[in-house]
């Protein structure tokens, strides 16, 4: 009897352990009873999750920092994952987080240059030092332009992309479908353009979380603990997504000034201006020749006649 007991008793535990687990974040440790998750975003230093839910994007962007400092995986393809503008053009760095995840407007990536982020945790401003005012700034829309392998079969209609798209932000990321505000495609180019609003003001949902899963489902792995890949059902016909752009539109613009041109921007705008003010002068000289060779010519004849 008491083997029993025993044996049903290993049963429960292993059953219990089983379901502990993160279906959102792969990296994820979970254990307890209540089941408790937790990540590790620096040395000895770990945040507990909610496991419910889609993990703040700052939190993500800590843990893979931690994971590339200690040459710990974050990506099983080769090659760099594609940089794109006002979007996220300065990559990833380490940011800083607020008690519930959201990133604080002042990031400083542990240097003493900082700048604006938006509640995506994209620059929005010049790069300053530690004295740099910022304030909270929303992100209400994400435009995401998707790029879908050829399967060869005929392209699917937009509404039957539309209504798969709705499907599977809400059954993968969480996000009801009445937050695709517009969705429009080019079969030739095979791009799905689909835009992502809420209303001003309103702190939820967290468009930019939903963005940021997605992109890691295309560029590199699912986050998720399931590894399955992304896949969008337009009336049966599999759509499996090869490419991600993403534009964040914030409730207030971004500050950013032409003072922060790159090096490689302001040499071709000096290499222009020189050959034009070069090109100028030039053509000055040359002008002068000419109205001195004719004046010198008129006389010459004048004399002649006399």
């Amino acid at each position: 009897m008491k083997d029993i007991i025993v044996l049903c008793l290993l049963v429960f535990v292993a059953g219990a352990s089983a379901q502990c687990t993160c279906k959102h974040m792969k990296w994820a440790t979970c254990d307890g009873t209540p089941c408790k998750c937790t990540v590790m975003v620096g040395e000895a230093e770990k945040q507990e999750l909610d496991c419910e839910k889609l993990i703040p994007k700052c939190y993500l962007m800590q843990a893979e920092m931690y994971r590339a400092r200690n040459n710990l995986s974050t990506r099983s393809i080769t090659g760099k994952p594609v940089e794109t503008a006002i979007v996220d053009n300065d990559g990833i760095y380490d940011p800083e987080c607020e008690n519930n995840g959201t990133f604080k407007a002042v990031q400083c990536n542990g240097t003493e240059t900082c700048w604006c982020v938006n509640s995506a945790g994209v620059r929005r401003s010049d790069k300053g030092d530690k004295n740099i005012k910022c304030e909270p700034v929303e992100t209400y829309w994400v435009r995401l332009e998707l790029k879908h392998k050829d399967n060869g079969k005929s392209s699917p209609d937009v509404e039957s992309l539309k209504t798969g798209i709705k499907e599977v932000l809400s059954s993968r990321y969480g996000l009801p479908g009445s937050f695709v505000s517009d969705v429009k495609y080019d079969p030739e180019a095979r791009l799905i353009v689909v835009d992502l609003k809420k209303e001003k003001g309103t702190p939820t949902p967290d468009l930019p979380r939903t963005a940021y899963y997605m992109e890691k489902d295309v560029k590199a792995l699912p986050l998720f603990k399931s590894q399955d890949p992304l896949l969008v059902n337009a009336a049966g016909n599999a759509v499996q997504v090869e490419g991600i752009l993403v534009y964040y539109v914030d409730e207030k613009a971004p500050t950013m000034t032409m003072q922060k041109l790159t090096g490689g921007v302001i040499a071709v705008i000096v290499v222009v201006i020189l050959v034009v003010l070069v090109g100028l002068i030039v053509l000055f000289f040359a002008r002068k020749r000419e109205q001195k060779a004719y004046s010198k010519t008129q006389v010459r004849e004048m004399e002649t006649m006399s």
